[in-house]
């Protein structure tokens, strides 16, 4: 790469110029996460479509439904990654696109304390899954495709990621996403963003009745949830008056 920059770049300016231009683009950002939020609320208000068909995976241990991938949790986000035969890459990697998606996968505990989990699917059998992600250090869960999962949901031409939820045994399409829209998912809050129940945190604009908690108060380590069922007091008192801190700096 060229250490030289484009003749083109912007002014250099003083401090206070800068500031003031990076208070002027600051309201179109703060115009455009309110947005975002609001495209999330629509999103929780999505129809959901009922999945009537039975689809089987191959998993680490075995034959797996798509109930099974919920592992027990509410909902469930799947990524299908292009690795198989005919794939670039292939046998040593996957698609470029998709392991550049992996490399960015947030850590799960964080989507499992919020009843979520994200699991990846591809045509390659376990073995090859297995090798890939030892080489790669990912440690997401990721099944074989054994039927027309791929097709049926818009995702055997082109990446994507299909959300859905559960109710007892009865299992619901909430979502989907791919193409560009696609590109930036990997942190814990775009992945809850996608799906119906959101980040479950009392700000939201949700229907009625959906679980909602204090905002920062359920963050945690990602080694600590199961340890730590209830938030330490101290954490408490310090992250509430930071965030009054700061409200009362946006209402002034």
């Amino acid at each position: 790469m060229s250490d030289t920059l484009p003749n083109s770049h912007p002014p250099v300016v003083g401090a206070d110029q800068w500031e003031a231009a990076r208070v002027a683009l600051l309201v179109k950002e703060k115009s455009h996460t309110r947005a975002r939020d609001a495209l999330a609320a629509e999103r929780r208000r999505m129809p959901w479509m009922a999945i009537e068909k039975p689809y089987a995976f191959e998993g680490p241990d075995g034959t797996a439904s798509l109930l099974d991938l919920f592992a027990g949790r509410r909902q469930l986000i799947i990524y299908r990654a292009f690795f198989e035969p005919g794939v670039f890459g292939w046998p040593d990697h996957a698609c470029r696109g998709c392991s550049l998606g992996a490399d960015q996968v947030a850590h799960r505990a964080h989507l499992n304390a919020r009843d979520t989990t994200l699991a990846y699917v591809s045509r390659a059998p376990q073995a090859d899954i297995e090798r890939l992600k030892a080489r790669m250090g990912w440690a997401m869960p990721w099944y074989s495709i054994t039927d027309g999962f791929d097709v049926d949901f818009g995702v055997d031409q082109w990446h994507g990621h299909n959300v859905f939820i559960r109710d007892g045994a009865d299992v619901f399409r909430t979502y989907f996403v791919n193409n560009r829209a696609d590109e930036a998912i990997g942190s814990t809050w775009s992945y809850l963003d996608l799906t119906a129940l959101g980040r479950q945190e009392a700000w939201e604009d949700s229907p009625p009745g959906y679980p909602q908690t204090p905002p920062y108060k359920w963050w945690n380590w990602h080694d600590n949830y199961a340890g730590e069922a209830e938030p330490d007091k101290t954490w408490v008192a310090v992250s509430d008056a930071g965030e009054k801190a700061f409200r009362d700096k946006v209402v002034s």
